[in-house]
């Protein structure tokens, strides 16, 4: 018998689970023996919710070893390592290493707010982690102080759960596909069902920081409610306890997320922190304030409902909807409620995109408006339109004239859907999705900045990779052309190519990118080149663009 009286079970014919250490919504950890290695292991046991269909009581078993899988891949001592991944029954169990000591949630608990020196110290070791988690493509999507161990006489900062399951802490969403975390510690373009990406979860560290600070989340408040409106909407007040910390605070709780402070810079702050005593100034190389062109180039495409409810932008209406589900419980879909946004995880990066590279002279033919689809190694010569502004709109397009200030060609059946400060362009199903951003020119000009955006195309593309940035020109203005390969959003999509031009024009930085699969890389380059050819700055706002 173990030491909570239950019997002793082997499992996979090598882990003895002896004693139940934690028991969460998703299942129950237990202190184990590795009977083959002779050592002591911590091992989740998954439970298994009856009440869902056969088909997606699969499907989050997949899901679940697929992300332990994910996890298992990642190298870093901050990091929870993942030592097997077995089955037993139809059931899965994560073995782990063992961590001797608590939690940073039962250390709040039991000693109350931690100071601040310690806090900055487990900042940098959480940066340090997720910085490595997020060049992997994975994102851990629940981080709060339940999921932060703390080794006993080491110090050492490990952060845990992986989106896989919760043993312990404030109440949970956790649902196949969409929605994952604690509710206060929750990024508000998650809870508008925007896509969660690298910047969910280092808004998610913010709200930890304040926690460790000063013993709670700042948007903790009497209901769920009260809760998902002080993270959408509420004015973000930081504790006091953090103001030695406040600008990577704020940093951090940035509600645009690509205005959010990086995790290198916020890793760089604390670090001056602990050695100066002063938090230095955020560098204008990154930061809140830094220019990253496509960043993730579209939120998660929704889920096909033709007979269901339109989308809805408006944050009371989510809000609303994301109580009714809690009030709901487990079993109702947050993929539904949140109008089928969110998404999960994708495949293994796809086949590798051969292009050329691009010709700033290169002029572009009039296209036809569907030109056969072809695999990316068939398709032409890569290079940027140089001969702008031709006035002429080809057959199966149409001229939109945009309320932000410009005008472009775009497909007939592209409909505009803006997104913060990028306006996107999106074919029926989201499958091509034509970009455009307009901002403050850049130090260095258009090629730093797409260097600098290149730099972080790991993080901010899953399994991004053969990206490369040519500098040009466009109707004699700087500009620079970069193009990528990525392994998309979610397995549903697939592998995708990006093209992407940045030129600077009139005083104002003008970026045009397209992505679709690489399957159909010639029509995605078509609808590029049509874009920049016919692309026009400073025209006057029309309330028509994108019927």
């Amino acid at each position: 018998m173990g030491t909570d009286g239950e019997a002793v079970r082997l499992i996979a014919g090598r882990y003895r689970l002896e004693t139940r250490l934690g028991r969460g919504g998703m299942g129950v950890v237990w202190r184990a023996t590795d009977q083959l290695l002779g050592r002591q292991v911590a091992v989740k046991e998954l439970t298994v919710d009856d009440s869902l269909p056969d088909d997606d009581a699969r499907l989050r078993r997949d899901r679940t070893l697929r992300e332990a899988q994910a996890v298992a891949q990642l190298h870093h001592p901050h990091i929870i390592v993942v030592h097997d991944v077995v089955e037993e029954g139809e059931r899965p169990y994560i073995v782990m290493e063992l961590i001797d000591g608590g939690s940073l949630a039962d250390r709040i608990s039991r000693n109350g707010p931690v100071d601040v020196p310690e806090t900055a110290r487990i900042g940098i070791a959480l940066l340090s982690a997720l910085r490595t988690a997020h060049t992997a493509g994975v994102l851990h999507r629940d981080i709060k102080p339940a999921n932060v161990l703390v080794e006993t006489g080491t110090g050492r900062v490990v952060l845990t759960d992986f989106g896989i399951a919760q043993v312990a802490g404030a109440t949970t969403l956790t649902e196949t596909g969409s929605f994952v975390g604690s509710p206060e510690y929750t990024a508000p373009e998650r809870m508008s069902g925007s896509r969660s990406g690298p910047a969910s979860d280092l808004w998610s560290l913010g709200v930890l920081l304040c926690a460790a600070l000063s013993g709670e989340s700042p948007f903790r408040r009497d209901s769920l409610g009260g809760i998902l409106h002080a993270v959408v909407s509420d004015e973000i007040r930081p504790p006091s306890q953090a103001e030695p910390l406040l600008p990577v605070v704020r940093g951090l709780l940035e509600r645009d997320p690509e205005r959010r402070l990086g995790a290198a810079e916020a890793e760089r702050m604390l670090r001056g922190y602990l050695e100066t005593g002063t938090v230095p100034a955020a560098s204008a190389a990154d930061g809140a304030s830094a220019y990253t062109p496509t960043q993730r180039d579209v939120p998660w495409p929704p889920a096909p409902a033709p007979d269901g409810p339109p989308r809805s932008s408006s944050r009371g209406v989510l809000v609303a909807a994301l109580l009714v589900a809690a009030m709901a419980g487990a079993g109702v879909s947050a993929a539904a409620l949140l109008f089928h946004g969110g998404g999960g995880g994708g495949p293994a990066p796809g086949p590798t995109a051969s292009v050329s590279a691009p010709r700033p002279t290169a002029t572009v033919p009039t296209p036809s408006r569907t030109p056969p689809s072809a695999s990316p190694s068939a398709h032409p010569s890569s290079s940027p339109s140089a001969s702008a502004n031709s006035g002429q709109v080809p057959s199966g397009y149409r001229l939109a004239r945009d309320p932000g200030g410009f005008s472009l060609a775009v497909p007939e059946d592209f409909t505009r859907d803006p997104q913060g400060q990028r306006v996107f362009y999106l074919s029926p199903g989201q499958a091509f999705r034509l970009g455009v951003r307009v901002s403050e020119p850049q130090t260095g000009g258009p090629g730093t900045a797409m260097r600098r955006a290149a730099a972080e195309g790991p993080s901010t593309n899953p399994g991004y990779h053969d990206g490369r940035v040519t500098d040009t020109t466009r109707s004699g203005h700087p500009a620079a052309f970069w193009e990528f390969t990525w392994k998309g959003f979610s397995a549903a999509e697939g592998p995708r190519h990006t093209f992407d031009l940045c030129w600077e024009e009139g005083g104002r930085l003008y970026d045009v990118w397209v992505s679709a699969p690489v399957g159909k890389v010639r029509e995605a380059r078509e609808y590029f080149d049509v874009a920049v050819d016919t692309f026009v700055p400073g025209r006057a706002p029309d309330r028509s663009a994108g019927r």
